[in-house]
């Protein structure tokens, strides 16, 4: 990977970054709107994306739930076009669209035929701006974001075990408030608490517009640069630093639920996104969770036929995240014999490592499937703006596979006696009410 200066002709990106056949371009307007470039004409397709630094941490308490409420309210329409226009539009292209919000950011994005670009560039420039926040798109959407979240969490016991679970392993750090909201802090978000949400973080200097695909320089920020160039910067605020305070003994939640068998899920805090061990983690959950010859799988379910399936989940978040393993169990089997298999898994491994065959073996599928999760301009486009917003810079994404690749056992010894700490484990357990 180099960096190499910006070329004197027009358009000017400030930097351009090479890995081997892919090149990307930075650009910043001057109302601080950066565009990541990456031109890909093999198929006259592009995938455009908008990525805001905002999601459910950067929420106050008593107003959570407001970052992912809005990411309905971006699609309600506009002072220029009407509720379902955008839709419409898209899909006329043949194209198709989507958004999420999660801790760190909240993003949109389009993929469409490359003669339906410029429509695009002007649909998320007018909604970035213009967004209607009148009483009836603010109520139909609150109603919308309540209903889902009956559906996913307090009707779902996976959902609803995954936010205790989260809520008791942080006692200050906002992590430990639920993206969707609570129910009551829903209910109350204002309209003044809304429109203030819009003006401060939906603003060009929070925005990184990433896109990949038959497009290029001089058409994009020409088109980008006549949509966003006015548009002013917002005073962002200065959001404190928050440490989770090291957690030194384990905490249990039990939650009688509407489920056949035990459910067990377990946490434990883990490095951010761009810590050194975040790879060496990474590589242990391959060895240990993932595919049928990983470890948990034939102590819990293939030979100890003690679950019906289980997941591992490695956060790939800004700040310290947390790294889960929830198990269903068997009709019959109770949860404190899952979770005595895994805490003899984690020891062992603490123990004695990771043998030479499994870490190589681990690696290489990771390495596998990295490549192969950036074959499309959409997958690609993605990288480049989650690592931007997450890592302050895309090119992050090209180190992502060496980082992996350079993993060593003591790499992995290390993580494993440093985090998976039987004392600092959050429990908890769901079962038959």
């Amino acid at each position: 990977m180099r960096s190499d200066p910006a070329p004197q002709s027009a358009p000017r990106p400030v930097e351009t970054v090479r890995h081997g056949p892919i090149r990307v371009d930075r650009y910043r307007l001057d109302n601080g709107l950066t565009v990541l470039h990456q031109p890909e004409h093999r198929a006259p397709v592009v995938s455009y994306q908008t990525w805001f630094r905002v999601g459910s941490r950067h929420e106050q308490p008593g107003r959570t739930g407001i970052a992912h409420l809005f990411e309905h309210l971006m699609f309600k329409g506009t002072a220029r076009r009407p509720e379902g226009e955008f839709d419409r539009i898209i899909e006329g292209l043949g194209g198709r669209n989507n958004a999420a919000t999660w801790l760190d950011w909240t993003y949109y994005y389009e993929e469409v035929p490359t003669a339906g670009f410029e429509a695009i560039v002007e649909l998320e420039a007018d909604r970035m701006q213009n967004t209607l926040l009148g009483p009836a798109q603010i109520e139909t959407e609150r109603e919308v974001v309540m209903n889902e979240r009956r559906e996913r969490v307090d009707d779902d016991p996976t959902g609803l075990l995954a936010e205790i679970l989260w809520s008791t392993a942080y006692t200050v750090h906002p992590y430990g408030r639920p993206t969707i909201g609570w129910m009551d802090d829903i209910a109350r978000l204002s309209a003044d608490d809304i429109h203030a949400f819009y003006r401060t973080w939906y603003a060009p200097n929070n925005a990184v517009i990433a896109v990949a695909g038959d497009v290029d320089g001089a058409r994009l920020m020409k088109a980008i640069e006549a949509a966003y160039g006015a548009m002013p910067p917002a005073t962002l605020p200065e959001l404190p630093a928050v440490v989770e305070p090291l957690q030194t003994a384990p905490r249990r939640v039990e939650k009688p639920l509407g489920v056949g068998s035990d459910r067990l899920v377990m946490g434990w805090h883990a490095p951010s996104a761009v810590d050194p061990r975040a790879a060496a983690l990474e590589v242990l959950n391959e060895a240990l969770c993932e595919g049928d010859s990983s470890r948990l799988q034939r102590a819990l379910v293939t030979d100890g036929e003690l679950a019906a399936g289980f997941y591992a989940f490695v956060p790939a978040f800004r700040e310290p995240g947390l790294y889960e393993v929830a198990v269903d169990l068997r009709p019959g089997v109770g949860s404190d014999a899952a979770e005595r298999v895994v805490l003899d898994t984690f020891a062992a491994v603490a123990k004695d490592g990771l043998s030479p065959s499994e870490l190589a073996k681990a690696k290489n599928r990771l390495e596998t499937r990295f490549y192969r999760q950036l074959q499309s301009a959409q997958q690609r486009a993605a990288g480049f703006g989650y690592w931007e917003v997450t890592a302050d810079h895309f090119a992050r994404l090209f180190t992502a596979a060496e980082l992996l690749e350079a993993v060593s056992a003591d790499d992995v010894l290390a993580v494993a006696r440093d985090i998976l700490r039987p004392e600092g484990r959050t429990v908890v357990r769901g079962y038959p009410a």
